[in-house]
């Protein structure tokens, strides 16, 4: 194999000739061999973002030649369009608060760089990893300021998935809404609704995650680029540091502001607490809504049986005919997942000591999994399942004929303790609670039916001059 020697303060090594990276990427790789996986593609483009500010305020402030900040802008482009981002190759976690990350971004830009300006890959004296790539940075203001913007694109690819399957709910709603079904409390039968209704706080619930990530933006929008080290800005001119977020704002588009305490915004990390909590919130709401939606679903012939999800593949191996419902399954350990990366990075954000966090790789890899998770949680839900939900209405209509939790509707009607008797008589006989209801002659079966209808089991409160009770 064709290699080159590299060296740094620890010695040489010999890294493959046709490398991108270089030597702090081997080390960084054989010390790390942790989760075989490599930083967030997100992560790994927002570095390029992140680069390319620091180039071009360098440039434009005359510290980087120009031939060299050509090179190294066309580089950092190509790390932010995806180009690149295989190049970076460190496992997700890390020792080091992501400097290795960081390395392995400047070693990649440096040699596209030098490929470009036609010299060999290793020629640092003429573009440096650190003394260009690296110019006027730390890893504890790039990795923090990088690790925002990627999550700032997760939050734009995750807002309209929560939306589309919120409204995706809506239609549900629209379209359930004449259908009388029984609602329980305590997995028992309760009291009549509508299936129009169950959907729609499903969609409510939804409409709240999605404010709530609206929320998330204005937190992830503070930087501490320029505070270099510890937020003091050590080692970086005054001009650099007001400038550079403002280009860094230009390039991504995003909203981005240099925070007013750049030494709090580069050793605390509660902001991505809040942030993944959010999240949390929605994960939640996901789990609650697809356990709901296994247990309407259930049967088909022995359960509640209210809903038909679509079928999506076969059930079982040996049970002929079965099918499962294998969406609101996959969608649910999704966001237990996501439940789980919160707790990680909350103590990981926890255990930061002093002026810096060491542990963001971790929160890196938690927030940023986690807005993956569920945007695509989100779509598979509505796509393969909530679209194509069906109703099975002569089922929930049989349900509701027979079902004690008509009583509670007839209650205006007859009172508590006559409900209650002509609940009792049909349990004992084994009847339908409107064929009783009917025979007691306390009331009618149009009165029966009307206080059972999809208007009068969805009003708020009752209107007791409508309808009149006999006896």
């Amino acid at each position: 194999m064709n290699v080159r020697r590299e060296y740094d303060a620890l010695g040489t090594r010999e890294v493959p000739a046709d490398a991108l990276h270089g030597i702090h990427t081997i080390r960084a790789l054989e010390n790390f061999p942790l989760m075989g996986r490599s930083v967030h593609p997100s992560l790994a483009r927002a570095f390029g973002a992140v680069k390319l500010a620091a180039a071009r305020v360098n440039r434009a402030q005359g510290y980087l030649d120009a031939t060299v900040a050509e090179a190294l802008d066309r580089a950092c482009r190509e790390l932010m369009d995806g180009t690149l981002a295989g190049a970076i190759v460190v496992d997700a976690l890390q020792g080091g608060a992501g400097t290795s990350t960081n390395m392995n971004v400047n070693e990649v830009l440096a040699n596209r760089a030098l490929e470009l300006m036609g010299l060999e890959r290793g020629s640092y004296d003429r573009v440096s990893p650190v003394d260009h790539v690296n110019l006027h940075q730390s890893t504890n203001d790039v990795f923090p300021t990088a690790l925002r913007v990627a999550a700032l694109w997760g939050l734009r690819a995750l807002e309209p998935a929560v939306v589309a399957l919120q409204e995706a709910f809506q239609a549900r709603e629209r379209a359930f809404a004449h259908i009388v079904k029984v609602g329980r409390t305590e997995m028992q039968d309760a009291v009549l609704t509508t299936l129009g209704r169950e959907m729609s706080a499903y969609a409510e619930a939804l409409n709240r995650d999605r404010w709530r990530l609206d929320k998330c933006e204005e937190r992830l929008r503070v930087v501490n680029l320029g505070g270099t080290a510890i937020g003091t800005g050590l080692a970086a001119p005054r001009e650099y540091i007001f400038r550079v977020v403002e280009e860094l704002r230009e390039i991504t588009g995003l909203g981005l502001a240099r925070a007013e305490n750049l030494v709090d915004a580069t050793q605390n990390a509660d902001v991505f607490v809040e942030v993944s909590g959010l999240l949390k919130a929605h994960a939640a709401t996901l789990i609650k809504i697809c356990g709901d939606l296994r247990l309407l679903s259930s049967g088909p012939d022995a359960g509640f049986g209210e809903i038909r999800l679509p079928a999506r593949q076969a059930g079982s191996s040996i049970m002929p005919g079965k099918v499962n419902p294998v969406i609101p399954e996959a969608v649910t350990q999704a966001s237990l997942l996501v439940v789980g990366h919160d707790q990680a990075l909350t103590m990981a954000a926890a255990m930061g000591s002093l002026e810096l966090n060491p542990f963001l790789p971790l929160v890196a890899h938690c927030l940023l999994e986690s807005f993956d998770l569920l945007a695509a949680s989100c779509t598979i839900l509505r796509e393969h399942c909530v679209d194509g939900i069906e109703a099975d209405e002569a089922r929930c209509r049989r349900q509701v004929a027979n079902a004690t939790a008509s009583a509670t509707a007839l209650v205006p009607l007859v009172g508590y303790e006559r409900a209650g008797q002509l609940v009792a008589t049909a349990r004992r006989e084994g009847r339908g609670l409107r064929d009783v209801a009917v025979a007691s002659g306390w009331l009618t079966a149009e009165q029966f039916d009307a206080a059972i209808s999809p208007e009068a089991v969805c009003r708020l409160g009752f209107a007791p001059t409508r309808i009149t009770a006999k006896g």
